[in-house]
């Protein structure tokens, strides 16, 4: 799920010299536009200035120079892509001194292929018990340069030698059969496969598995599983490298990150993508209209239905597991945004709704749904449902413009299921908390119980700096109520770029967000947890205590 900060000047609406072809039909009237069909005077700012001219924030980077010296020099790019240098990553066994990596083995009936299912064993004192926990950071001690095991190789070969014509876990989930995928899940989950298979089927879950993306460990996203958490990770046009960005996906998938989101703007985008997705553990999601845009050199009037199916075949090619399409964001929807105090805020809806305006045509994007449920049914790219008109103010929160984009998702969801692409809707946002349980109700009688994604919600606007803090409380609330994935937040947001710390610190807040979600939906492993913590504190057992801690290193915190 992207996020916005910064100008952007490829997305400034441009306020004169425009085309006879962004004129609107003098038959046409939307509030906010003159007789013309331009803009009119009153919502230049609300619809153009506000709305559009916003870029990525979701880039991170490194710890800042110590000195004025190094604060001088120019950021650091990789001299070459073919073969960066990669950056050493502190040890599992140094981030989690008193846990030991191992895997649970499970034999898929159908195939007789052995999976072996990762978790993370917390050694504790004395007689205690052993406690094991889901981990997700990936194989260890393996050169970036190598990249990961392709653990899922075999699995792919026997299905494309069996054919047929489709390739998605919801297809094969629907025809009965549990994959090798659903088996891993279910053993990650310790649940039974079949009901993995039926929430997959029905559409209220989702394994994001690229067929190409082999070095994958299947996970799944619903409601009626553990409460999961992606992280944002890219670089910009000024800032970061092949050589971070990896270390990013190392970083956060270490520390709990469930998910990644490539939203890179800046050099290299395409080798940068095949880097991390080659040492990436985890499901790897992309907003493709950010490369489209960088294709036609940053001019959203340039943006066409070829140059963005280019863009996602390349990318579904590669292996990305999910795409975020802003198909929501329809032409007569945009006015509806005039009168808010923040606009449009989200990047790849801005950039939908300058070439919505430029030409008074529909989304391209959902114009071509059909042909875009095409291209990933042949892949099993999942599809995340941008929500390019959420709000960016509490303000804002669960408008007109915000309601009518989710009933839209709902329509584009029964679509794709028509076709066995597997989904997931994206959401707000800025919503205080009492506004909350409206979202979530909507959402599930809207877009028939498909899994719910949130960045957050913030609860509030008052605290940058702190909106790590003000967007987990909203992130807990939403997550006890179905929502399935969260999208963290850092303390950066609103300011500037993550460096490294504020990535542990964003994905350590979502991990408590969606670990006390899970608590409030009675997840019995969650209880578990809280009671070898709680345990271990009354009997003095502080490095037990410690070692059960989501961050290892809490007693040394500042």
């Amino acid at each position: 799920m992207a996020l916005v900060h910064s100008a952007l000047t490829s997305v400034v609406c441009k306020n004169g010299n425009h085309s006879s072809a962004a004129k609107f039909p003098s038959t046409t009237f939307l509030p906010g536009f003159d007789a013309a069909g331009r803009i009119s005077s009153p919502y230049k700012k609300e619809i153009c200035l506000n709305a559009l001219s916003s870029g990525p924030r979701a880039t991170l980077t490194f710890d800042p120079p110590a000195t004025n010296s190094e604060k001088a020099k120019p950021p650091r790019h990789t001299v070459d892509p073919a073969s960066p240098d990669f950056l050493p990553l502190p040890s599992f066994e140094q981030c989690f001194p008193k846990s030991t990596k191992e895997h649970r083995e499970v034999t898929h009936e159908e195939t007789g292929h052995v999976l072996k299912v990762p978790f993370r064993r917390v050694h504790l004192a004395g007689d205690e018990p052993a406690f094991d926990n889901y981990d997700t950071s990936g194989p260890q001690n393996i050169s970036p340069r190598v990249g990961l095991p392709q653990l899922r190789k075999d699995w792919i070969e026997r299905r494309d030698k069996l054919g047929g014509p489709r390739y998605t876990q919801m297809y094969y989930a629907k025809q009965g059969i549990i994959t090798e995928e659903m088996l891993y899940c279910a053993t990650r989950e310790k649940l039974d496969p079949e009901f993995v298979r039926s929430e997959v089927a029905r559409g209220r879950a989702i394994i994001p598995s690229n067929k190409k993306h082999l070095e994958l460990e299947p996970m799944i996203v619903g409601r009626k599983f553990l409460v999961k958490v992606n992280a944002n990770i890219g670089n910009s046009a000024v800032a970061s490298s092949i050589e971070e960005e990896v270390y990013k996906v190392q970083w956060a998938t270490m520390w709990g990150a469930d998910t990644v989101m490539d939203l890179s703007t800046g050099r290299h985008i395409h080798e940068t993508r095949e880097w991390i997705l080659r040492n990436s553990p985890v499901p790897v999601g992309t907003v493709p209209i950010y490369q489209a845009l960088e294709k036609v050199n940053g001019i959203a009037e340039n943006l066409n239905w070829e140059v963005f199916r280019e863009t996602l075949i390349e990318q579904a090619e590669q292996g990305v597991d999910y795409f975020t399409i802003h198909a929501g964001v329809l032409l007569r929807y945009i006015p509806l945004t005039a009168k808010r105090m923040t606009g449009i805020v989200s990047r790849g809806g801005s950039i939908h709704a300058k070439w919505c305006l430029a030409y008074h045509k529909e989304n391209f994007a959902y114009e071509h749904w059909d042909d875009i449920l095409d291209i990933c049914n042949q892949y099993d790219v999942a599809l995340s449902i941008g929500d390019g008109l959420r709000p960016g103010s509490i303000y804002d929160a669960n408008d007109t413009a915000q309601f009518a984009e989710l009933l839209t998702q709902g329509e584009l969801t029964r679509r794709a299921w028509e076709k066995d692409v597997q989904v997931m809707n994206e959401g707000p946002g800025h919503v205080p908390m009492h506004k909350i349980p409206e979202n979530m109700k909507k959402q599930l009688e809207w877009c028939n119980e498909a899994p719910f994604y949130t960045l957050g919600p913030l609860t509030t606007d008052i605290a940058p700096g702190y909106d790590h803090i003000t967007s987990a409380i909203g992130a807990a609330n939403i997550g006890a109520l179905g929502t399935a994935l969260l999208c963290y937040v850092t303390p950066k947001e609103h300011l500037g770029l993550p460096n490294r710390d504020d990535v542990k610190a964003g994905v350590i807040a979502y991990k408590i967000a969606a670990h006390a979600a899970d608590l409030a939906k009675g997840h019995p492993h969650a209880q578990a947890w809280d009671d070898a913590l709680s345990k271990a504190r009354f009997e003095f057992r502080w490095m037990d205590q410690f070692a059960l801690s989501l961050d290892h290193d809490c007693h040394v915190l500042p």
